[in-house]
């Protein structure tokens, strides 16, 4: 490895990582439930969503706030750690307005819930991917 692509690798801290993919399996349960809600019409799949997603916003808040702190604690200015910052700022923007959406009445709230699960979620395993491969370091020193 270069001595500027190890300048950039960052370790990402045992307690950020789990809160980093903590939001996943919720925003995932998420968008599961939001496609169960659209072929049963089953009201409880979309308690369930609505659920799930301020659970998913907790963590990928904190997250967020952690890797903010970290961006400007440090100075790191890497441009995929931005991408990172940016991603999970997406993360939590789209997700607080899925949330919103899923407060509507049961069936007025579809299909934009359905849409937005499935952005949010990619948006978060997108995060959760670059977080975990470009915060962190590859072999112990």
């Amino acid at each position: 490895m270069s001595a500027q692509a190890q300048a950039e690798r960052y370790p990402l801290h045992p307690f950020h990582a789990v809160l980093l993919a903590s939001a996943v399996p919720l925003f995932l349960g998420a968008l599961l439930s939001d496609i169960a809600y659209s072929q049963s019409y089953q009201l409880q799949w979309k308690n369930f969503a609505s659920w799930l997603i301020p659970g998913g916003l907790i963590f990928s808040g904190i997250a967020l706030l952690w890797a903010l702190v970290e961006l400007v604690r440090l100075r790191r200015r890497a441009l995929l750690t931005i991408l990172y910052l940016l991603l999970l700022l997406a993360t939590w923007l789209l997700g607080f307005i899925n949330a919103l959406v899923h407060a509507k009445d049961a069936w007025a709230s579809m299909p934009m819930a359905l849409i937005l699960s499935v952005i949010v979620t990619a948006l978060a395993c997108a995060a959760t991917w670059l977080g975990f491969s470009t915060l962190r370091t590859g072999a112990g020193r």
